[in-house]
């Protein structure tokens, strides 16, 4: 049995708000020179926990993708019990370290925008721009925990920031 499920059930009002604010911040990441990728993290109430972007470009750091800087601003003002009830969107499927990273936060419900393999198509053949091809499902699978997936949501705007951003 795949503890990696994808949920089914129309994106809700709240789902669909929180999804188009993290990919408003990737358009934000963007006309910042980073890659363009949000992330909000929202508790079992609905009320924002953390939001971030990607700031590889401002701060070269390799490991300061959206899900990751919003899970450092939660992780020390939320325990991990308000974290398991959290939902992570971001405005693109999770790669496989913020996936990693999700998992150890303790929250088990992802929502994203633009899926990996769509994002390939704006990638192209550049090899510092490739990623690793495993979906945040399969790495999810690997976890002895339940995971709910619902992606991709809303991929023409998900897909919007990324136009021309990865051509340089």
């Amino acid at each position: 049995m795949s503890n990696a499920t994808h949920d089914d059930e129309t994106l809700g009002e709240l789902d669909a708000l929180y999804l188009r604010r993290a990919i408003a911040l990737s358009a934000e990441a963007r006309r910042r020179g980073n890659r363009p990728f949000g992330a909000v993290i929202a508790d079992a109430h609905g009320r924002v926990l953390a939001e971030a972007s990607n700031r590889n470009g401002e701060s070269g750091d390799c490991t300061a993708h959206a899900e990751v800087n919003a899970l450092r601003l939660a992780g020390p003002l939320h325990g991990r019990e308000v974290l398991a009830g959290a939902t992570m969107y971001a405005s693109g499927e999770p790669c496989v370290m913020c996936a990693g990273a999700i998992f150890w936060s303790g929250i088990r419900r992802v929502v994203f925008g633009i899926d990996a393999v769509s994002l390939r198509r704006f990638r192209g053949a550049v090899g510092r721009q490739q990623d690793l091809e495993l979906s945040c499902r399969q790495v999810f699978e690997a976890s002895p925990q339940r995971f709910v997936v619902h992606g991709p949501c809303l991929l023409e705007e998900a897909a919007a920031p990324h136009e021309g951003a990865w051509e340089t």
